[in-house]
Order: C-alpha cells, then sequence, then structure tokens
C-alpha cells in the first residue's frame, strides 16, 4: 500500500490505472501495441519495443525510424541503462561546417543531412531484444507495419504540431512526398498511411535491425544523402553500436533518482534535487510561490553547470561524479536566496519534438524508454521509398573547437531525452518520463518532489500546473496556476509568460509505480493529459 493521497485537486480527464501488465505512452494505439505483446505472453521489453516502432508511425512528428533512443530497464533484480544517441559522422570537423556555411557558423544546421548523426532508435530495439526479450523479434515489429500499412485517424495535440511544421519543413528532401498528403498535412481524424515505413520495418523485422545499418535501408540513406549534399557514409552506418552504460544515482527523501550518464542531461534532475534535499519542502504548501520559487532556483543552478560541463564522456573537463557531489550540491543550495530570482552562472565542481514510454509487467520487469527526432519532424530529411525520417542531433554540436561538445568524427553530442527510474532500498519502485527537449529533467524534479514531498499519486503529480525555466530570469507557466502563486512568482523577480501551448513548453509524463508484488499488487500507472496518449493494463 503507496501513502498517495487518491484524490487530485487539479482539473483533469485522466484517473490513475491499476493493473499487472502495464504500457503507457502518447498514443493510444502504440500502447496497445505493447499490451498486445504482452497478453501473448511477452515481458516488458517485448512490450516497449512494439510500442516503440508503433510511435515511429502515429506520432510522427516526435521520432520516427530515424530517431536516436535512451533506455533504462529493471530486470528484476537489476538496473541497466542502454545509450542508443547516434554518432557524427566520420567527416565532421568544425573546419567540414565552416567551409560549407561560413567562419561565422556556430553550430551545425538545424534540418538537412548536414544535421543528421547514425540514428540509434533501431539499434535500441534489436539489443534489448537480443539481451532480454521473449518473443521473435518479427513478431514485435506486426503490429506497427499494421497500422503503416491501413492507416490511422490523426489525432488532436499531433495534427496540432504536424500543421504548425508544415510551412517550414515543406522544403525539407523528401518530407513533402512522406508527411504532406494532398499537399498539406493531415486533418484531425484523417486516415494517414505510411507504407514506405511499413518497408522498412518488415526489412528490420527480417533482419533484426541488420538492414538499417548493414543492409538495404543504410545503402539508400546513404544514397540520398550523396543526392543532397550529406556527408554520411555507409562506414558511418556500418560501425554504429548501441552502449550498454550504468545509471547515475542520486539520493531523494529516501529513494534513488537514475538517469542515463553523459551525453544526456539527466543529470540535470538529479543536481537540482541533491540541492532541493537541504530544503523543508514538505513544510511548504505544495503550489505555494515559496515552494515553485525554490525549485525554480535548484533548476537553474542546475543547467548552469549542465551547460557548461555535460558533452561526451571523454571530452567532459569535469565528472558527472564531481557534479552530484553531496558537499559541492550544499554549496549551490546556499546560494539560493529565498524571496529573489536569480541568474546564476556555473559552479567549479573540479575537487583539488520527443516520445517517451514505459512498460511493466507481472514479473516484475520495468522498462523506462525514449526515443525522438528531436525538434519537429528532425532535421526535415525523409529517405523515399522508405519512409526513413531522420533526426537532427548535429544540430546540438558546437563548433568551437574548445567546447566540450565541439563536434568531432564518431562523437556523440550533447542530448536532451532521458528516460528515468526511482528506487528504494535496491528495489524497483518507479519507471518514469516527461518529454520535451529541456523540460524534461525539469518535468522529472517537479512531479517527484511532488510524490515524494507530498504524496500526491502519479497522475495528478501530472496533472498539476507546471513551469519552464529558460534562461535568465525568464520562465513559462501553465494557464491554471494558481493565480497567488503566479503573482509571487513576479514579486520575487522572475519574469513570468503565462503559455498554453503545452506539447513542447511543459512536456508530456508516462508513469508506471510499482504497488507491491507485481504478481498480486500490481502497478498504478499515469499518462499525461497534455498529449494524446494514455496508459492501458490487465
Amino acid at each position: 500500500m503507496t501513502p498517495f493521497q487518491w484524490s487530485s485537486g487539479y482539473p483533469s480527464q485522466r484517473l490513475p490505472i491499476f493493473g499487472r501488465n502495464v504500457v503507457a505512452t502518447s498514443h493510444p494505439l502504440a500502447a496497445q501495441a505493447g499490451l498486445r505483446m504482452l497478453q501473448q505472453g511477452g515481458n516488458a521489453v517485448d512490450a516497449a519495443i512494439a510500442t516503440a516502432a508503433a510511435m515511429t508511425i502515429v506520432e510522427p512528428v516526435s521520432n520516427g525510424l530515424g530517431s536516436d533512443a535512451f533506455c533504462i530497464l529493471w530486470d528484476g533484480t537489476t538496473l541497466h541503462g542502454l545509450n542508443a544517441s547516434g554518432r557524427a559522422p566520420e567527416a565532421w570537423t568544425p573546419q567540414y561546417f565552416k567551409n560549407k556555411y561560413g567562419a561565422d557558423a556556430r553550430t551545425p544546421p538545424k534540418r538537412g543531412w548536414d544535421a543528421v548523426t547514425v540514428p540509434g532508435a533501431v539499434s535500441a530495439w534489436a539489443a534489448l531484444s537480443e539481451r532480454f526479450g521473449r518473443l521473435p523479434f518479427a513478431d514485435l515489429m506486426a503490429p506497427a507495419i499494421e497500422i503503416a500499412e491501413r492507416g490511422y485517424a490523426v489525432p488532436v495535440v499531433v495534427q496540432q504540431k504536424w500543421a504548425a511544421a508544415a510551412g517550414e519543413l515543406r522544403s525539407g528532401a523528401g518530407f513533402a512526398e512522406a508527411f504532406l498528403p494532398h499537399g498539406r498535412a493531415p486533418q484531425v481524424s484523417e486516415l494517414f498511411r505510411f507504407p514506405s515505413a511499413a518497408r522498412s520495418l518488415r526489412l528490420i523485422a527480417d533482419t533484426k535491425g541488420e538492414a538499417f545499418y548493414r543492409g538495404e535501408i543504410a545503402q539508400a540513406a546513404v544514397l540520398h544523402a550523396q543526392q543532397h549534399g550529406g556527408a554520411i557514409g555507409l562506414q558511418d552506418f556500418a560501425r554504429y553500436e548501441p552502449e550498454w552504460v550504468t545509471p547515475l544515482a542520486k539520493d531523494y527523501r529516501g529513494h534513488t533518482l537514475h538517469e542515463i550518464p553523459p551525453n544526456g542531461q539527466g543529470i540535470a534532475a538529479q543536481i537540482a534535487l541533491g540541492i532541493l534535499q537541504h530544503f523543508d519542502l514538505s513544510s511548504m504548501p505544495v503550489d505555494s510561490a515559496e515552494h515553485q520559487h525554490l525549485q525554480i532556483e535548484a533548476m537553474k543552478l542546475a543547467f548552469a553547470d549542465v551547460y557548461r560541463y555535460v558533452a561526451e564522456p571523454a571530452s567532459m573537463t569535469v565528472s558527472a561524479d564531481a557534479m552530484l557531489d553531496d558537499g559541492y550540491l550544499r554549496e549551490r543550495a546556499k546560494l539560493i536566496d529565498r524571496k529573489l530570482a536569480q541568474d546564476f552562472g556555473a559552479g567549479n565542481p573540479v575537487k583539488g519534438g520527443t516520445i517517451y514510454l514505459t512498460a511493466a509487467d507481472e514479473r516484475g520487469m520495468m522498462v523506462s524508454f525514449i526515443q525522438s527526432n528531436y525538434m519537429g519532424f528532425g532535421s526535415g530529411v525523409v529517405v523515399p521509398g522508405y519512409g526513413l525520417s531522420m533526426q537532427n542531433r548535429g544540430h546540438a554540436f558546437s563548433l568551437d573547437p574548445v567546447s566540450p561538445n565541439a563536434v568531432a568524427p564518431g562523437k556523440r553530442p550533447f542530448h536532451t531525452i532521458i528516460p528515468a527510474f526511482l528506487t528504494k532500498d535496491g528495489s524497483a519502485v518507479m519507471s518514469f518520463g516527461v518529454m520535451g527537449a529541456n523540460m524534461q529533467p525539469q518535468g522529472h524534479m517537479q512531479t517527484l518532489v511532488r510524490m515524494l514531498d507530498h504524496g500526491q499519486n502519479p497522475q495528478a503529480a501530472c496533472d498539476a500546473p507546471r513551469w519552464r525555466f529558460n534562461e535568465g530570469l525568464s520562465i513559462n507557466v501553465e494557464s491554471q496556476m494558481d493565480a497567488a502563486t503566479l503573482q509571487g512568482l513576479v514579486d520575487r523577480g522572475h519574469q513570468v509568460e503565462v503559455i498554453n501551448d503545452s506539447y513542447q513548453d511543459f512536456g508530456a509524463g508516462q508513469f508506471i509505480w510499482r504497488l507491491g508484488e507485481p504478481s498480486v499488487e500490481g502497478y498504478v500507472a499515469a499518462s499525461d493529459p497534455r498529449r494524446d496518449g494514455q496508459a492501458v493494463a490487465f
């Protein structure tokens, strides 16, 4: 039995979902694809892979077959991490981009093939299936193939973002052919079919992903890149492998938050919670201005260090352990003024558009999985005939050669997508994530504080109004935030803008909390009302 309060207090169309086998994500058809695998005798990994494959079809504004991915997995006894973020082509150097885009270029371009690193999501599906899956890999692709061939009615939130991206990306290589049927974005409830993606999914199914990296799909991608000025080559695809990693751990209120280590930004949530550990949040009203102010300031301090130091681990000048050091975070906490918003710089810790899904099964396996094309529809590049929509993670590199995040051959860029996992005394408690660019660690922190400091159940913590730190003193807040709280933040010097767009600005979470023995008590799950999705269970 959990200590949660089951009454929410926040406006929502959602209630917590209970079951022994659970999937939660931001599109119902994808959640049901995962549930189908569980009903066929598969485990949570099988469910997660089937859900992820389906999501590339039903929410193409946020992810595609050319996505990157990360995963944190509880196998029943041990936590595992998987980094399937893409690496730069061998041709990429600062000089390569400056020669093409001018000496004043500061980053690789936002769109086109010169924004594309080698996509990692398909490799993540194959690696997870090989190590932990129960069902044949081809079975996991079947729901996505069926949806792509038969089509689906485009839902409300996805349609809004689809239409918003159409103008900028219309001229992208292969984009209009794939995503602008009838010369425009689909309307809400209009049928969208994606047979070219079904073709790729069949190749991926038949070869366990080999066709994507060392076969027909890779060849088609490289040929398309060559035709449109890209430098990515067959060897870049062939050499790619995901990396198994040990998740970072940081204690908070008797629990431990686990995040994938850099090159991702998950450490920001851990830093912020390490700072908040030094404040008695449970003594304050959860939605008060003081409570929210402390969280915002902690998040600012976290981002100041993350944006200064986090990159591919081999390029970092400061270790993750140093950034999470208790003594260092205690000193950072002392910088917070309870009555005044501040613009913090990085400290010195040196001593001397994304989709998220989660699945859990009655045998105790829990999966926290995220994949993304980065900005809406990624690079805008779609390989014709294969439905291969490519991410634009290369845009996150710096062209400053002294930056820890400077572009280099085979290097991975700073990444925003982060799955999360919560344990207590070495046992699994919750798999969760909150997607949406730099909102992700902010969402992790805000929802965990609500659950661990105030006993709010996962759906209530998901429904509650959120804020988002931008830069300097600038924050966005949701329109349903209490007026007195909003005024209290303004009085403390925060530059507040009320925003009604929930898709990116305030993220979208999915949560599965273990209630006890999975085969007996099962789980409680929540799905964010800011997206089209749902939690499903049996």
